[in-house]
């Protein structure tokens, strides 16, 4: 008898910022505030999101962040070889959660959907005001 094969996992992905609310519950959180150039300096930038091409770019131009996204969607495809797992949670926070957070959630959808997992994302804290620093 051949071993039926598991559905892909169901993956969601939010995208939140540190300066509004605590981190949500995840198994997997990426913390982007040190190690990545936070387009919010850039005054061009600070009031747009990471919806906008030109955060995109600045945010995927970034080196290490596309490194980041391909270990990422290795780390989800381990969780979710896992026989028991049916969801996997994973956090995409930066400090205001409109910017670096924002382009790593919807670029890492795309990744996990091209791998064939269902993945809802959710962008908690990007209607909220530009955090003044």
């Amino acid at each position: 008898m051949g071993r039926s094969r598991k559905p892909p996992t169901e993956v969601l992905i939010v995208s939140f910022g540190y300066l509004h609310a605590p981190a949500p519950e995840a198994d997997v959180v990426l913390d982007l505030r040190r190690a990545f150039r936070d387009p919010h300096v850039d005054p061009w930038l600070r009031e747009l999101t990471g919806r906008d091409p030109l955060v995109r770019r600045a945010v995927l131009r970034t080196a290490g962040v596309r490194r980041l996204l391909r270990a990422t969607a290795r780390q989800v495809q381990a969780y979710a070889a896992g026989p028991s797992v049916e969801q996997v949670v994973v956090g995409s926070g930066c400090a205001g959660g409109r910017h670096r957070s924002v382009v790593v959630a919807e670029k890492l959808a795309r990744r996990l959907r091209r791998r064939g997992h269902t993945v809802t994302v959710i962008h908690r804290d990007i209607h909220q005001p530009v955090v003044n620093r």
